[in-house]
C-alpha cells in the first residue's frame, strides 16, 4: 500500500464523507484507512482514536455552520437571527443526516453546552446577539435552552424520516407491508406519507419565537 501525506483536516473531512456515504456504524479506523489508501496506524498520527475522530467531525461541521456566509451577515432583529440559525442548522442536518444524530448526542466539552449549538463560540454569539436586541441575561439563556431543544427534536425527527433513496440506500421501502390488521393506518397511509417537513419546521419555529416574545413582554 502506497503511503501518502495526510493531515488532521484531511482525515476528518474524509471521515465525514465516509459516514455520509456508508453510515456511522460502518466507520472504523481500518475502513477509513482503506478509503484513504493508507494503513490504519497512519491515522493515529492525526487522531488519537475513533472517539477523537468523532469529536473532530462534530467540531468541523459546527464550526462550518458558524462560518457560513449566511451566519456572518448582521441580522436586523432577534427573530431574524433565530430564523437564520434554525434554517442553517436544518440545512446541515439534511446535508449530513447520518452525522446529525452524532451532533445531537455526542457529549459536549462542558455540561452547560447544548447540542446542536454545542461550542463556546456558538453560545457566545447566540447570547450576545440576543442581548444586542434587548434580552436580559436570564431571558437570553432561557431562549438558548428552548431554541436548542427545539432544534434537536425537530431535526432528529427530520433526519430519521428521510427515505432510503435520499440517503443513497438500496433498501426496499415499507410501502408494501401488510396493513390488513391495521385498517385505520391503511386508510390514512397516504396522509401519513405526505411530506410537509419544511412547513412543519417553519410553523414550530414561529410558535417558539412567539413564546419567547411573550416571555419577554411578561
Amino acid at each position: 500500500m502506497v503511503q501518502q501525506r495526510l493531515d488532521r483536516a484531511q482525515v476528518v473531512e474524509s471521515a465525514i464523507a465516509f459516514v455520509d456515504a456508508c453510515g456511522l456504524s460502518e466507520l472504523t479506523m481500518r475502513r477509513l484507512g482503506t478509503a484513504l489508501d493508507v494503513e490504519a496506524m497512519a491515522l493515529y498520527r492525526h487522531v488519537s482514536g475513533r472517539g477523537d475522530l468523532l469529536e473532530a467531525m462534530v467540531d468541523e461541521l459546527i464550526d462550518g455552520l458558524f462560518d457560513d456566509d449566511l451566519m456572518t451577515e448582521d441580522s436586523h432583529s432577534w427573530e431574524e437571527y433565530l430564523q437564520r440559525v434554525a434554517n442553517a442548522t436544518r440545512n446541515l442536518a439534511l446535508k449530513h443526516p447520518r452525522i446529525f444524530p452524532l451532533i445531537a448526542t455526542q457529549p459536549p466539552q462542558a455540561p452547560w453546552l447544548r447540542p446542536p449549538l454545542r461550542s463556546v463560540r456558538w453560545v457566545e454569539d447566540f447570547l450576545s446577539s440576543l442581548q444586542r436586541f434587548g434580552f436580559a441575561d436570564a431571558e437570553a439563556v432561557a431562549a438558548y435552552k428552548a431554541f436548542t431543544s427545539f432544534l434537536v427534536g425537530a431535526l432528529l425527527l427530520q433526519a430519521a424520516s428521510l427515505p432510503p433513496e435520499v440517503l443513497g440506500d438500496e433498501e426496499e421501502s415499507s410501502d408494501g407491508d401488510d396493513l390488513s390488521e391495521y385498517p385505520t393506518v391503511a386508510r390514512l397511509q397516504g396522509l401519513l406519507m405526505e411530506d410537509h417537513a419544511q412547513r412543519e419546521f417553519d410553523d414550530a419555529l414561529d410558535d417558539l419565537i412567539e413564546r419567547i416574545r411573550t416571555c419577554m413582554q411578561g
